[in-house]
């Protein structure tokens, strides 16, 4: 009988490890990337991330928002890592994730693919490297605070989007009330790492 369970057991372990991913669960380990992995490593813990989304979203037979936003967050956070031409493809990927997402839902995540796509566009070269456009940057971050005013990315890429375009007395008003933006239930680590991001643009502030 114990031979017959300790089988059992091994049998379900493939199931448990192939578990379909969740939006949740990529949240998680996208944070566990991006604040809680050594710089050396954090390359592969991107990347094995965005096969595991893009696995998801190429599944679907009918595509999801939030999937496509988040196949988005997690390209264009690899694309930092990446650099080069290799990084450049990845937030052409990263954009039109976003872009197909807000085809089927402007508003999904609070305004998300809104607020992403704002901070490609100011954090992306211009033409003729890439398609970065400050005009554009500033549409979009709009449109993701008047979705989500009080949340803590879009304030903050808003302050961080207006500080790195010289505008400091307007950047601080975003960034103070970023800080002080409400706990999101279950993202205590990426909350904690953005506040960390929020603070070191603030000392950028100080005269």
């Amino acid at each position: 009988m114990k031979q017959r369970v300790y089988i059992t057991g091994l049998l379900l372990l493939p199931t448990v490890a192939l578990a379909a991913p969740t939006i949740t669960s990529v949240q998680q380990q996208w944070s566990v990337c991006q604040y809680a992995t050594l710089s050396a490593q954090k390359k592969n813990c991107l990347k094995a991330l965005s096969q595991e989304v893009h696995a998801q979203v190429s599944g679907q037979q009918n595509k999801n928002a939030d999937w496509l936003i988040w196949s988005g967050i997690v390209d264009s956070t690899l694309a930092g890592e990446e650099g080069g031409l290799t990084g450049l493809g990845l937030v052409k990927q990263a954009r039109q994730a976003l872009e197909d997402s807000l085809k089927l839902d402007p508003q999904a995540l609070s305004g998300s693919a809104w607020t992403s796509l704002g901070v490609l566009y100011y954090q992306v070269p211009g033409w003729p490297i890439g398609f970065g456009d400050k005009d554009k940057a500033r549409e979009y971050l709009n449109k993701a605070l008047a979705l989500n005013p009080d949340g803590i990315d879009s304030n903050y890429f808003y302050g961080d989007f207006l500080l790195n375009t010289g505008n400091k007395a307007e950047a601080r008003r975003y960034l103070e009330k970023a800080l002080k933006a409400p706990a999101r239930p279950g993202r205590e680590l990426a909350d904690n790492g953005r506040r960390k991001e929020i603070e070191h643009d603030l000392t950028q502030l100080e005269p």
